[in-house]
Parts: structure tokens; sequence; C-alpha cells
């Protein structure tokens, strides 16, 4: 059987029961055992788990779940950085109908309390001693359902006596002895499963309150693989995934856009699913594996390009020659295929012929993306200038649109129909609507979600009276075709002269310069606009060496004269490309990096305006 032929294979585990990543699981372990499915690094070396490993493993745990007295609709909570154990419970928990909560890695104890309390979690996978510490903290009262928290990483847990603890190896001993004692149980759950059985709960990153657990049905993923995973006029060879293919995981997998690109890509096609060892080791996983489909947030794509500036300034005099050159001939080719929809032009095309071999292709290799057939960017807004440089280089980068409510179904840009700066158009077959009056964009589809857990009122709120789904983003047609986000509608700043300005658009602006990490405009009521700006460390540390500026610290980098000058020439270019009453009049640099645990990001990075103004609102008052 052809590996085409064997992706759009139905799955079958012989009974009855809807389809689920369990069961699409059990399809592949049935169907390519041999076949790789996982691969994670341990002491240099990668190691491999073939689908009939993998599924036993799941099955495993699943049985574990099931001595551990889950029932049909019982939530499992797991903390911890991607890895095996992660995917291996969450699917275990599909398999044995309970509901997967998804916790970021970096939620600090106040934040681990609420949601363990709000979703009601009856076990709890706690990585290692710092994970678990963020639960010890908590009264027991108040997690009262919580009977077990199993643990991975056993370092530190000898002098535990927490009586709810179990090991990650006794626990698939459980699962052992329950599967030889009830052999046909977790069939039994499976064959049992129903569409609109809650299959994850994904709390939002909250930034303007407490997170809310969006709750996400089996339906609801099923109809994500196949208008995202499955579609393939998204791909620019019109090839689905299928087990050919190497993903890279390394954002948390609790956030919808990272399970949708990595586990349920991997279950939808069979591709290997490699575990990044970790957030700061991605760009040499990123060489390791040379993925040939990758997702990134704009904050790695970003990344990816700062580290392509630093080491381009780090070459000898003949390279940087010749990388010159080729920077060149990147923007000349970006700007050509991004007036022809991504497509080449005939000069593009000689271009790349030509600069392809001398430089190109050596760059592609030292991002890890020479072999990627098909990239993405999404989650956030992102600077066209971004995305050009990396369409010049031949990484093609498209970027969509979507959100935890409708399983992140709304728009895509498609090969050959991009339009730079917008988020492409809506997939075939789904309800998408820009309300007349309010500009926001609405959603009408089978991946829309089930509610908010616990949260009617919410639910009700967010949802029209004709029944679609309120993203709360603003957006606009472009040519009649293709969505343009303008900015959340609760961050549209009015100013004392009563001009609605986006700010998302000028920050994204700022952060397509390397040296630029965060930014913030600020003039919501005030007379102009201006912003707290972030560097990045990396770039202009490099830079400041370059100019021979000495410096301690990130703060102490901050006050140098010569950096307020680097970052006034990017707020200047940036103010070139906007009306007057949207340049910025001033600015101030944020003395701190931002931090998750300190309050000013989300989980996903995203800035908390209201505690940035809380936190620095001393240098907003001096801008005015």
């Amino acid at each position: 059987m052809s590996v085409t032929e064997e992706r759009v294979s139905p799955s079958s585990m012989g009974g009855q029961g809807a389809k689920t990543v369990a069961s699409l699981a059990k399809g592949w372990a049935d169907r390519s055992p041999k076949h790789v499915a996982m691969r994670e690094k341990d002491f240099g070396i990668w190691l491999e788990a073939d689908w009939a490993e993998t599924w036993d493993r799941i099955e495993i745990a699943a049985h574990g779940l099931l001595a551990l007295g889950i029932d049909v609709g019982d939530r499992v909570s797991i903390h911890a950085e991607d890895r095996p154990e992660w995917v291996i419970l969450d699917i275990a928990t599909v398999a044995v109908r309970g509901i997967t909560v998804g916790l970021y890695p970096t939620n600090p104890a106040a934040e681990v309390e609420y949601l363990l309390q709000d979703s009601g979690s009856k076990v709890h996978l706690a990585e290692d001693q710092e994970q678990y510490d963020k639960v010890d903290e908590i009264d027991p009262s108040n997690i009262a359902e919580m009977s077990t928290i199993i643990y991975v990483e056993e370092r530190g847990f000898a002098s535990t006596n927490d009586q709810r603890l179990l090991s990650w190896s006794d626990f698939l001993d459980k699962g052992r002895e329950h599967r030889k004692n009830n052999p046909g149980a977790v069939a039994q759950r499976m064959a049992a499963a129903e569409d609109d059985d809650v299959m994850t709960l994904v709390y939002t990153s909250g930034t303007t309150g407490p997170p809310k657990g969006a709750m996400l049905t089996n339906k609801n993923s099923m109809f994500a693989m196949e208008k995202i995973i499955d579609e393939t006029s998204a791909y620019p060879d019109g090839k689905a995934p299928n087990q050919n293919d190497q993903i890279l995981t390394y954002l948390p997998l609790c956030h919808v856009a990272e399970r949708i690109f990595s586990t349920w890509t991997m279950l939808a096609g069979g591709p290997t699913l490699n575990f990044a060892e970790s957030i700061e080791t991605v760009p040499q996983n990123l060489r390791e594996i040379q993925p040939t489909l990758f997702f990134a947030v704009p904050r790695i794509w970003e990344r990816l390009h700062a580290g392509t500036i630093i080491r381009g300034g780090d070459a000898s005099r003949f390279k940087k020659i010749w990388l010159n050159a080729g920077m060149k001939a990147a923007n000349s080719i970006g700007e050509a295929k991004v007036a022809n929809g991504g497509s080449h032009t005939a000069k593009s095309r000689i271009l790349h012929a030509i600069f392809y071999p001398l430089i190109f292709r050596a760059m592609q290799e030292k991002i890890g993306l020479r072999h990627c057939r098909r990239a993405a960017s999404g989650a956030a807004p992102i600077a066209p200038e971004v995305l050009a440089f990396f369409m010049g280089i031949g990484i093609e980068v498209y970027e969509l649109y979507g959100m935890t409510e409708n399983s992140a179904v709304a728009t895509c840009n498609f090969p050959g129909r991009l339009k730079l700066g917008t988020v492409g158009e809506a997939y075939a077959g789904i309800g998408l609507r820009i309300d007349d009056e309010t500009g926001e964009i609405q959603t009408s589809h089978d991946g829309v979600f089930a509610g908010y857990w616990n949260k009617p009122e919410k639910t009700a709120e967010t949802m029209t009276d004709d029944g679609w789904l309120r993203t709360g983003d603003v957006g606009e047609w472009v040519d009649g075709t293709h969505v343009k986000i303008v900015d959340r509608m609760k961050d549209i700043i009015i100013t004392s002269g009563g001009k609605n300005i986006s700010p998302s658009e000028i920050e994204n602006t700022l952060k397509a310069s390397p040296f630029i990490k965060e930014a913030m405009v600020v003039g919501d009521g005030r007379k102009y606009l201006t912003a707290l700006i972030g560097i990045e460390m990396d770039t202009v540390g490099d830079w400041a060496l370059r100019q021979d500026l000495s410096y301690t610290t990130y703060r102490d980098l901050t006050t140098k004269p010569e950096v307020q000058e680097l970052v006034q020439g990017v707020v200047n270019d940036c103010n070139e490309k906007f009306a007057r009453v949207e340049g910025l009049k001033k600015f101030q640099l944020i003395p701190k990096e931002l931090d998750h645990e300190d309050g000013e990001l989300t989980a996903t990075q995203k800035l908390k305006r209201s505690a940035m103004i809380e936190h620095f609102g001393d240098l907003v008052e001096s801008m005015y």
C-alpha cells in the first residue's frame, strides 16, 4: 500500500465509536507498526519509537487511567514540557473518554491552582519537582478531586511523603496489571466514543481576565484535521502530510496551534514527531532534524531572522560581500513574489537559480529548513517584512489565522494566491463573515467549540444571536477574498482627537527590526502615540560589541545613549510607513526582559497591556 493510499484509509479499530485521536493512533499501529512515530533526544542520541510501541504505551497508559478510576468526562491535567509522555497521556485520556487539560510549563503557582481548581482535575501529571512544587503549595481542600499526581523525572521525589504521588513507571505498571485483568476495557471505552464528547479543555491566555477553558470535542478535532491538515491546496507541492514527513514539536502542547501542527498532524497523516530538547535549543534541533513541515509563532520567525543577521555580522570580509549580495537578491525576489501572489516572476526565478547554490541553500541549511515543503505562521500578527525575507531565500511561509474557540479554522494564505499583510482566504465550506457595524470577524462551522467550561454566561457572550462565533478580532476584506486583521477589538486605540488607531500594525513594524523584541504602543485618550520598547538582547548585544561598547546587564545596555540612538533610528523608519497621526512621538526602553511569571506576558508570550501599564506606568507618564 502506498503512503498516499495509507494516509487516507479510514481508521479502523473494530468498534462503532466516533473517530478520535485515539482511534487514529490505533489505526497507524495496525497499518504501519514499524514506522517511526516519535523521536526524542536523550544524552545526545535521538531515540525512536515506532507506531506499535507507541500504541502499546498509549494503551497501557489508558488502562492505567482506568485503574485510577477515571470515568467518562473526568479531567486529566498535564503540566510538562513537550515530551512523549505528554502525547501518550493525552491520547490515552481520549481513549477512555476523559478530558485532557494542558498547562503551560511557565504557569506560576497561582495560575496552576486556578486551572486545577477550575477544571476539577482528578489525575495530574507534574513533569518534575519544579512543577510538583507548584501543586504542593495548594491547599489540598481547594483541589479535593485530585487523587493522583504522576511524576516523570524522579530526581527530588525520594523524600516526598505526598500520598497522591505516583511515578510514571509505577503508573504504567498499574496499566499493565489492569490490561492483564481487563483486556478489553479500553477498547470498550473507545467503541462508545461519541462525536460530541469533549476531548480537551484548552485554556485561553487570559489577557483581560482569568483564563477560560474552551471545550473542544472529537468532532471539532476531526474537522480541524480535515480543513487545516488534509487540505492539499495549502501545500506548494499539493501533497498533504504523509509518512515521509518530519515535524519538530517545541511550542507548548496545551496550545491548540501546536496540538494541530504536531500531534494531530502526526495522527492525520503519519509524519514522525521529533521533540525539541527545549525552546532554547530549537535552532540547533531544526538543523539536526531539517523538518519538512514547520509551524512557528511570529516570535520564532523573528528569532530565526535575527539569528541570520547575527551570523552574517560574524562572517569573514569575503563572505560578507557575498552575503550582502545575497540579501539584496533575496529582497528583490521577496518583493517580486509578494507582488505575484507568492509565485516566481521570470526575473525572480533567474535570481533564485543564481543565488540558491551560492547563498540561499547554505542559509536554509543553517536555519534548519532546507527540506521544508510547508511552513506557516500563526497565533499572532507578524510583520510582512519578515515573511518577505524568508520567501526571498526560498522558504515559503504562509500566514494563517484561527483561534482556540474555532479549533483554529478560519483563514489561510494558499500557494499562488498569497496576499502579504493578510491572513488569507476562508477555508472552503466554512462560514466566515465580517460584521458590517463592528468589523468583527465571525465564524460558523463544525470546528466551533462546545463552550467555556463551567462558564455558560461567557459562552453566551461569545456567540451571536444567530449562532456565529464572535472572534473579538476586527478585520477587513482585501479584494473581496482575503482577510486583513486590523486588531483585537479591545486593543484599538482612540486618541483624544477621536482617531481610531490599530496598535498591532505599528508594533509589528517595529518588531520587524532584528534589534526589537517587544513593542507596545500607548495613546488611548492621549494627544499622541508613544511606545514601550524591549530590545532583542542577542542582536543589540552583538551590535554593541562591534561598536566597542561595553555593558554588564540588560538594564545597563538599555541605558546606553548609543542604544537609544539605534532604537530611535528604528522608530524613525517605522514612522515613515504610517500617517502622521499614527507616528510615535516618543519611546522608552523597557529596563528588563519581560516574563510570564512576572505577569507582563501571557503563557503564549502575548503582552498583557494592563499589567504593562501597571508595571511601567512611570515610563509611560514620562512621555506625556
